[in-house]
């Protein structure tokens, strides 16, 4: 899992704080001394995966360098409820108005982690890696990846510009698979893997024989996917994608596919509960 890159936590801190505080936390301004102090500490109210707390590090670090953020916990590891993940110290307003922001970074980002363990020990000892898709909140990109990491999950391509996936849409204006592949393989990076997408048995053997480097087996039953396997004969890598869940994904993995792709890691992963509580002056 490799650490988020710091102009990404800046921006996206600093986006989130502006739409958050806007010009001013009104009802803390009017309720709280600007020289009180507290300890505080984030709390998980639920089991799970945690992943998130630099985002929240520098949530607090942003409104107060004066704040101290302690990690109790790091990212990718296991809690249970009642476990205090971090514990913060320093003025009470930057506390305060920070923690609705650091909380959503962090609960967001813990429940893709966690749904993403789910996934992964679901298919354990089957050799298929689980991995995300592009289906993530427009700007929060690198954080839900990141978090699909820390719960043990594999990155798909990050973005149109980093991997080659030719779906059907591009086949149909492309004029056939030929073409398109021949456009692909007449522009594309030498290093660089060509996935095609197929939708049936016909279109898995025709993707193999254009020199698909990865075949996607795309709403594929369990038993269709067997016999894609089959029938690629090693000639390409696969990976599997669309309807599936946790009680699917182990019957996808056991034909002997290399990948699957989950959206719902991402697009619908339930936030883990966390709560902000101040314990002291």
């Amino acid at each position: 899992m490799h650490a988020l890159p710091e102009r990404v936590i800046r921006k996206v801190v600093e986006r989130a704080l502006a739409e958050d505080v806007g010009p001013g936390d009104i009802t803390t301004l009017a309720t709280v001394n600007a020289t009180a102090t507290c300890t505080a500490q984030m709390v998980a109210k639920a089991e799970g995966i945690v992943a998130g707390l630099e985002l929240a590090r520098a949530v607090f670090a942003r409104l107060d360098p004066g704040v101290a953020f302690q990690a109790r916990v790091q990212d990718g590891e296991q809690v249970r409820p009642g476990t205090a993940v971090a514990g913060l110290s320093g003025r009470t307003r930057a506390i305060l108005t920070g923690e609705r922001t650091a909380l959503n970074f962090v609960q967001r980002m813990s429940g893709i982690a966690t749904l993403t363990a789910r996934y992964v020990e679901a298919v354990r000892g089957t050799g298929a890696r689980i991995c995300d898709t592009r289906k993530t909140a427009p700007g929060l990109r690198f954080l839900d990846k990141y978090a699909v990491a820390a719960g043990g999950g594999h990155n798909h391509r990050v973005g149109l510009f980093d991997g080659i996936l030719v779906k059907d849409n591009h086949i149909r204006a492309a004029g056939g698979l030929e073409h398109a592949m021949a456009a692909v393989r007449a522009r594309a990076p030498h290093l660089l893997r060509v996935e095609v997408e197929a939708q049936s048995l016909e279109q898995v053997e025709e993707a193999a024989r254009a020199g698909a480097d990865v075949i996607m087996l795309d709403n594929m039953s369990p038993d269709e996917v067997r016999q894609a396997v089959t029938a690629i004969a090693g000639r390409a890598q696969t990976e599997v994608s669309g309807g599936v869940n946790l009680e699917t994904v182990r019957a996808y993995a056991k034909c002997g596919v290399d990948y699957i792709s989950v959206g719902a890691l991402t697009h619908s992963a339930p936030a883990l509960d966390l709560s902000l509580e101040i314990t002291g002056p």
